[in-house]
This record gives C-alpha cells, sequence and structure tokens, in this order.
C-alpha cells in the first residue's frame, strides 16, 4: 500500500487529514464564500447567497456542492458538518484517502504517514504576512493547512460572523489594560460583528 504522499490533495481533503470533518466542511464554505455563493446570516450561520457568475469557471467540489445544497435555510457550522447529505460527501472523500494509504481502516483515522505529509506542507505554505494577492486556490490551500488561522487573516469577517471561528474570550479588564489608551482600540477586530459578509473580495 503507498503511504499516500504521492497523492495530490485538495485543500478539503486536506484539511480532513489535519482537522477532521468540521474542518473539511469550514474549507467547502469557504470555497463557496469565495466564489459568491454563501454568506453570513443571522451571527453564528452561514446562508445561500447569489452566485459570481465571473467566478463559476469550475466546477464545485463535491463537499461544497453538498454543503451549498443543504442550505435551504441559514445554517450553523455544527448543522453543516451533521447535515446527511454533507456526511455522505464526507464519507465518500474518505475512500480514496484510505485506499491511498492516508486513512485507516476501520475507524479511517489519519495515518502517521499522512500526518506526516500535513506538517510538511504546512512548513512548505506558512502562513503569508498579508492576505492580499492571493488567488482563491491559494485561500483554500492555507485554509486546509492552518484552519483557524488562515480564516482570521484571509476571510475575517466572515468568518466570524458565520460562525467558522471562535469569538475571542478576553474579559472587558483585559481589553483596557492591553489598549494604549485605555480604551477598545484595534485589539478587539473579532469581538464585535461588523461589516458586509457579502462576498468573497470583500475581507
Amino acid at each position: 500500500m503507498s503511504d499516500g504522499t504521492a497523492v495530490r490533495l485538495e485543500p478539503h481533503e486536506i484539511a480532513l487529514l489535519g482537522g477532521g470533518s468540521r474542518a473539511a466542511v469550514t474549507v467547502a464554505v469557504v470555497e463557496l464564500y469565495l466564489r459568491g455563493q454563501v454568506e453570513a446570516g443571522l451571527p453564528g450561520t452561514v446562508r445561500a447567497g447569489v452566485a459570481d457568475a465571473g467566478r463559476a469557471e469550475q466546477p464545485l467540489s463535491p463537499l461544497a456542492a453538498a454543503v451549498h445544497a443543504c442550505l435551504r435555510t441559514p445554517a450553523t457550522p455544527t448543522a453543516l458538518v451533521k447535515d446527511p447529505g454533507v456526511r455522505l460527501a464526507v464519507a465518500v472523500m474518505r475512500i480514496p484517502l484510505a485506499e491511498a494509504g492516508l486513512l485507516r481502516r476501520p475507524l479511517l483515522g489519519a495515518t502517521r504517514a499522512a500526518r506526516r505529509h500535513v506538517r510538511d506542507l504546512r512548513r512548505e505554505h506558512s502562513l503569508p504576512a498579508s492576505r492580499h494577492g492571493l488567488s482563491d486556490s491559494e485561500r483554500l490551500l492555507l485554509v486546509g493547512l492552518h484552519g483557524e488561522g488562515a480564516l482570521r487573516l484571509l476571510v475575517p469577517r466572515f468568518a466570524l460572523r458565520a460562525g467558522l471561528v471562535r469569538r475571542a474570550e478576553v474579559g472587558r479588564a483585559a481589553l483596557l489594560k492591553d489598549s494604549p489608551s485605555g480604551t477598545n482600540g484595534g485589539g478587539g477586530a473579532f469581538l464585535s460583528c461588523g461589516g458586509g459578509g457579502g462576498g468573497g473580495g470583500g475581507e
């Protein structure tokens, strides 16, 4: 059996190996967001948006298509992971990864080779200093590799409003202490909803 390191992995497959189903679904949600097909709904939810025809040159990944299909009503990320159609898409994703030796049977956890491969990819594709100048495919790869750190850098407003990242649990006293002027300055960017959650170019 191959150790899987020669397999070309897609961002959602990398996320599955490195962080499980929730991480893979997060990549699918970001894929849809970058195409304008989803947006943040009520705080902590994702809802279907209006597709950007200019970004439809490539088909959606099967997992992203399954996520989009279940968004008949706004849903939280947790509800998306539990949706039967999304769970089926994740299960289908696991088959070639298991055949490539990247997932163990029967529990289908990541193999040692898979974990090593993901670590190597993280070193090769470290988080940049800025989100500017990156293609959508590069953004998806970084989200697949670095999870919440990439979300906060690349799509911060959408990720916060859609519930893809946790709100910072910082007390008011800590904010006042850390703020140079004694008020809530720039360090509070992730403490409240703000800005539009529309198309991918708005971050």
